[in-house]
């Protein structure tokens, strides 16, 4: 007897439903967890709406009706809100990406090898640099616990309401908020949700920009080993028509200048001048030219043997096929070489392709260790003026352009485009680009479009 009690107190507990995840309102499927809200009517008020004072019956319908009746009672779990949203109320949209190349260990399942603990490391993206020794010496803040081997390596019906909790929280003053949500790929244990909520907090005191850099919401992603993207919500996030790709790092997994650079083994100078060029310790122009001296005597064939070696990017070739199918216009704007980019653009189907120009020996076939000079330099200010132009040129504006790169010296144009990318980039880059992704495959990027998998799916069948 005491067992059976035992039973029927703990079914009495609120639950976390899976079938929630399908549809409807996140936040309605679990008040249990908000306060409740205060009662400004009882039972007489009810009966009395009906029009007299007589009771109604809970059945109306009697059997095998000729037609049915309202009874004029209206019940509802949820009370209409006495302050609807206007209409036109800007909508924040975040879609949520569960980092499934990246799982969280769990705090114990390491074991010290030789009675020495692991050195401490610092999670890329998080800091200006992940050298332990060039941080300072003050403790470090205190790790948030990991959640999502807790709860499930996806995102969670408790990882969406810690979430939805966070934002609302950021109201000044507090407001309530409407919030929907859709997994974009499967309904049970989904890897990608989009929720989409209003109003957005009120811009004097938190604009849109600080939002997307709250510390509150960059410690819910190491929490949960998530990514969040915020976006405005309008027309043109769905329907955007431009985008531009950086491509060392970014369409291919190479460098291209370190590539070339293993040909007459001066890779490790090379390799050293770009990284430092990429987290934007040195000014590109100048590192560039450094870079190319070292090339002087290299065989001006090299760009078709590096074609072989070259390895383009998980996803890359699938994005830009869905993108080409859905109109867009594509080009890759490369601080690499041109030769390279051409072949790229060509292996993709972009539409436009620019990068730096290598001058030749015509007398030795050989590569002279300098730029063309009557080309511009493919530099961070030239790719966002080629932005700008080839919006300008195919008559679209900014509102509809997407930028992808990973490199200091892509981040004005990802500041430029209305969705500007990070994608695996550079720390610094990272921190301050409008938004970032760190997923396995560059088809990430069309969840944030809107396309759920049965869309991407009809775009796989067009092409």
């Amino acid at each position: 007897m005491a067992d059976t009690t035992k039973l029927a107190m703990r079914s009495e507990r609120p639950v976390l439903r899976h079938s929630s995840l399908k549809g409807g309102s996140f936040i309605q499927d679990h008040q249990q967890y908000k306060p409740t809200p205060p009662i400004t009517q009882n039972i007489t008020d009810v009966l009395l709406t009906a029009g007299d004072n007589t009771f109604h019956n809970a059945n109306p319908i009697s059997p095998d009706p000729e037609k049915v009746t309202e009874s004029g009672i209206v019940h509802s779990i949820f009370p209409k809100s006495p302050n609807p949203l206007p209409a036109g109320t800007t909508k924040l949209v975040a879609t949520i990406f569960y980092k499934s190349g990246s799982p969280h260990h769990h705090a114990n399942s390491f074991s010290a090898e030789g009675g020495v603990l692991p050195s401490p490391v610092v999670p890329v993206g998080s800091a200006p640099t992940v050298d332990i020794e060039k941080l300072p010496r003050e403790p470090p803040a205190p790790e948030p616990e990991p959640l999502d081997h807790l709860y499930g390596p996806f995102v969670s019906q408790l990882c969406l309401t810690h979430f939805l909790q966070i934002l609302e929280s950021l109201h000044t003053p507090y407001q309530r908020m409407n919030t929907s949500h859709r997994c974009l790929d499967q309904d049970d244990q989904p890897r990608v949700v989009e929720v989409t909520l209003s109003p957005l907090p009120n811009p004097e005191y938190l604009s849109f920009g600080d939002l997307r850099k709250h510390e509150n919401i960059w410690r819910f992603e190491r929490e949960w080993n998530v990514e969040v993207v915020l976006q405005k919500e309008s027309i043109f996030r769905r329907y955007k028509r431009l985008v531009v790709f950086d491509m060392d790092s970014t369409l291919i997994q190479n460098e291209t200048i370190d590539e070339i650079a293993k040909f007459i083994g001066v890779e490790k100078e090379v390799s050293a001048i770009t990284e430092r060029a990429m987290n934007g310790e040195l000014d590109f122009t100048a590192s560039l030219k450094a870079r190319v001296s070292l090339l002087k005597g290299v065989p001006a064939d090299v760009f078709d043997k590096l074609q072989k070696i070259v390895t383009i990017s998980p996803g890359a070739r699938e994005l830009c096929k869905a993108l080409k199918a859905l109109g867009f216009k594509m080009a890759v704007l490369s601080g690499g070489f041109q030769p390279l980019a051409e072949w790229l653009a060509n292996e993709l189907g972009l539409d436009y392709a620019f990068a730096n120009h290598l001058a030749v020996d015509e007398s030795t076939k050989t590569l002279t260790g300098d730029l063309v000079e009557s080309k511009p330099i493919i530099d961070a200010q030239q790719k966002r003026t080629l932005l700008r132009r080839l919006a300008a040129d195919n008559n679209i504006p900014l509102t509809q352009t997407i930028a992808v790169g990973d490199g200091a010296n892509d981040l004005p144009m990802l500041h430029e485009a209305e969705l500007g990318i990070a994608w695996r980039a550079k720390s610094k880059v990272q921190l301050e680009a409008p938004t970032r992704l760190n997923g396995e495959r560059l088809t990430d990027i069309l969840y944030l479009l809107g396309l759920g998998d049965e869309e991407i799916k009809e775009l796989e069948s067009t092409y």
